[in-house]
């Protein structure tokens, strides 16, 4: 696939790494020459100097051949200038944009190709606040991703001892929880992926990346780790975009929000437009607000803000005050190593947006990706079209795909009907298949894999 990456951001970057590693032919365009120094050699990809949204500029990109423009500028309006002069100059068959201001995105009528000619949106915004929901709402969780519209969901954790798996084989789970199903499918044991068998032990601090129905993943986490109730106390640190989503949702759901904003402006926009939120005046790295404040009775601490180091110093004050739970917004993936161990959790807008990027991207009939680990796994929600004569997975039992290695199957969405696969169950026409696949380089067998032969229609 033949594709033009308009921003080398953190998220233009992830992707054109992600990308030209899957044999597309990647040009990345961004009007600061010191973003793409050096980029060429390393990554394999074409570079161009120059505007995003300027004719020449996606001419000179290759333009009239190109199969998808994606761009990721740090402007809404380039983006959607780009995408427009694409589409008016090369029919540019499909164009992605960032799009981050909520005021474009209260009007979706306005992207069509009569108007504004964007086919898919991501809002990274968006994409942030529903995985702080979900680690919000399951206490000890690392991870938690939704496929099948929610249905179904994969949830990280680490196991710890208390958990009445650990220190057993996996296939006891069945034996602790009749009537319910759930599939582990993987464990990173002191960072090593390990393909999950019936008789594998659970460890203390094994990460375990397990798939279950929506309904039951407290049930299954309670087999690893003591569980934990979701606390109703939050504190948030930054009323931008994120922060300021985060907390009407937060506040929709009867959750006691304290909202902490260092400007006076913003402050005061914020308490403005939030109904149930206390909206604070000062600075979240301030011990003296924090005490006063009450952080020892605070659940969840998030620190939201655009800068990365006040997100790690306030985070950490909180966490040395008393609050039970920290998570904070790092954009250097240096910084994320470095203080893993003195937050709970750190969460790379970058790498959120890409999985939801990848969705698009990716051959074959992708309904999710999500981006794991930080970009080493990936799991996947695709479609099984065809028949038996055209599909090399439909009509075929589980113990007869030739999986890559690495790669395994999740859970199944067949109708409404949530299915843990066996050995001989039979893939059948659109099932919606849940893989996880911890080797990316892979990626495009899977995808190979489920594609329909040309044959079909």
């Amino acid at each position: 696939m033949k594709i033009i990456i308009l921003g080398a951001g953190q998220v233009g970057l992830s992707t054109a790494e992600i990308l030209s590693r899957e044999d597309n032919d990647i040009t990345l365009v961004d009007n600061d020459p010191e973003r793409l120094h050096g980029l060429q050699d390393r990554l394999d990809i074409r570079t161009i100097v120059g505007a995003a949204a300027h004719p020449g500029t996606l001419q000179q990109a290759g333009g009239p051949d190109t199969d998808l423009v994606l761009a990721v500028t740090n402007h809404d309006e380039v983006n959607m200038a780009a995408c427009q002069v694409a589409y008016s100059l090369f029919r540019t068959p499909k164009k992605i944009a960032r799009i981050r201001s909520t005021e474009y995105l209260r009007h979706p009528e306005i992207f069509c190709d009569e108007s504004i000619p964007i086919d898919v949106i991501i809002s990274p915004e968006q994409v942030i606040t529903q995985r702080i929901l979900h680690l919000i709402e399951y206490p000890g969780a690392l991870q938690v991703v939704d496929f099948a519209g929610g249905e179904i969901q994969l949830v990280a954790l680490k196991a710890y001892y208390g958990g009445p798996l650990v220190g057993r084989q996996l296939r006891s789970i069945r034996d602790d929880l009749p009537g319910v199903e759930a599939r582990v499918a993987a464990i990173y044991r002191q960072n090593r992926p390990i393909i999950p068998e019936g008789n594998t032990v659970i460890e203390p601090d094994d990460e375990v990346f397990f798939v279950a129905a929506a309904p039951d993943i407290p049930v299954v986490m309670g087999e690893l780790r003591s569980v934990e109730k979701p606390g109703r106390n939050i504190m948030l640190a930054g009323a931008g975009n994120i922060g300021g989503q985060l907390a009407r949702r937060l506040e929709q759901n009867h959750y006691h929000v304290k909202l902490v904003e260092h400007g006076a402006q913003q402050a005061r926009q914020a308490a403005e437009q939030l109904e149930n939120t206390v909206v604070l005046h000062g600075d979240a790295a301030d011990e003296e607000l924090m005490v006063q404040e009450n952080i020892d009775s605070i659940d969840v601490f998030c620190s939201l803000t655009n800068d990365d180091e006040a997100n790690i110093l306030s985070a950490m004050l909180a966490k040395r005050l008393g609050a039970h739970r920290t998570m904070a917004l790092i954009n250097r993936s240096a910084y994320v190593d470095l203080i893993e161990s003195l937050l709970d959790i750190a969460i790379s807008p970058s790498q959120e947006t890409v999985g939801s990027l990848l969705t698009h991207v990716r051959r074959g009939d992708m309904v999710a990706v999500h981006s794991l680990r930080r970009g080493a796994a990936e799991a996947i929600e695709t479609i099984a079209h065809g028949d038996a004569s055209s599909s090399r997975v439909v009509g075929r039992r589980i113990d007869e795909i030739p999986l890559p290695s690495g790669t395994t199957f999740g859970a199944l969405m067949r109708k409404d009907e949530v299915v843990f696969p066996h050995h001989d169950t039979l893939i059948e026409p659109e099932d919606h298949v849940i893989l996880f696949v911890i080797d990316k380089q892979h990626i495009r067998d899977v995808e190979r894999l489920f594609q329909v032969k040309v044959t079909f229609v």
